[in-house]
């Protein structure tokens, strides 16, 4: 059963690079911004799995990291593009449109405010810790939209995408594989973070605690380091996202991309490792072929929702390879 699956997430690993450049060799630039869009989504998507499918933890305010990576680079790269320093006070900051800078500055933001909402968060537990993370999610986005300094309600427009060194990252295929190799990496450390003894300790502490606290770990600790790694991950998606669409607004701390997250990880499969990516590629995918059948599309995607939870509760995945849920 494992050697199909592990066929499975090869040929789900290969799929996205196929149509970008079968799309490239058709000359159809927007499919390729399609997968790029569907790689970034996917790299929020398996950021959150390790706080959820590993750790347990349903956080419907992940979007505050997605939302904090966005507004990194759009800061950033607005000053930049302004020739204007972001004064802090106490230090003044030149803009940058290096992604490296940026990249760092989204994943370190990203990091810092998932310790400190975990710290919190995480000393309750069920709906409880879900409400708290809605609640962080709700200040960041109406923060957000009266912050007219940025824009506000109306978001932040980045006139020319950021820059990486060899790369021309305005060319869509060349942005595709700069992302994909992201996407890759991560994974590859996802990967090795779940076969890893603090990834198994984080398993056992979701499904009983109390063992593990019996051989001297904290349950708490293990679940604040997963979510820190979580948060990083998904604010590092919500930098190359803005970079994508080259502009940033108060929707992504909002709690339906939070929600989005969660549904990528329930198609594919919650617990695996390339669950989120399946996932956020069917949504993508869906949404593209729906949308112009219906502006109801939400609909049918709901239908399909439904029936995976209630009929392959190990997500697509689980249904192909013929088992349930990794993390049911």
């Amino acid at each position: 059963m494992m050697r199909r699956e592990t066929i499975l997430n090869l040929l789900v690993f290969l799929a996205l690079p196929a149509v970008a450049l079968a799309a490239l060799a058709l000359d159809e630039p927007f499919t390729i911004t399609l997968a790029t869009r569907a790689a970034i989504l996917a790299l929020a998507a398996v950021g959150l799995n390790l706080a959820l499918g590993l750790g347990g933890l349903v956080s419907l305010g992940h979007a505050v990291f997605f939302g904090l990576g966005g507004y990194a680079m759009g800061i950033l790269a607005s000053h930049a593009q302004s020739y204007a320093p972001l004064d802090l006070g106490l230090f003044v900051i030149d803009g940058t449109k290096s992604m490296p800078v940026i990249w760092l500055v989204a994943i370190s933001v990203s990091a810092l405010a998932a310790l400190l909402i975990g710290l919190l968060a995480l000393r309750t537990t069920g709906v409880y810790f879900i409400m708290i993370t809605l609640a962080f999610g709700q200040m960041f986005y109406y923060f957000t939209i009266s912050w007219p300094a940025y824009g506000g309600e109306d978001g932040l427009s980045i006139y020319v995408r950021n820059s990486f060194p060899g790369l021309n990252t305005l060319d869509p295929v060349q942005f595709f594989g700069l992302v994909f190799a992201l996407l890759a990496l991560v994974l590859w450390i996802m990967g090795r973070i779940e076969r890893s003894a603090f990834g198994l300790a984080l398993g056992t502490a979701r499904q009983n605690a109390t063992r593990v606290e019996t051989v001297g770990l904290s349950p708490f600790k293990l679940r604040l380091v997963a979510f820190v790694i979580s948060g990083a991950v998904t604010g590092l998606a919500g930098a190359l996202f803005a970079d994508l669409n080259r502009f940033v607004s108060p929707t992504m701390f909002s709690w339906q991309m939070s929600g989005e997250f969660i549904v990528f990880i329930v198609l594919g499969g919650i617990g695996r490792l390339f669950g989120p990516v399946v996932g956020a590629c069917l949504f993508v995918l869906l949404e593209h072929l729906l949308s112009g059948v219906s502006e109801f599309w939400l609909i049918y995607l709901g239908a399909i929702l439904l029936f995976v939870v209630l009929f392959a509760r190990g997500g697509v995945i689980g249904a192909l390879v013929g088992q349930g849920g990794r993390h049911e």
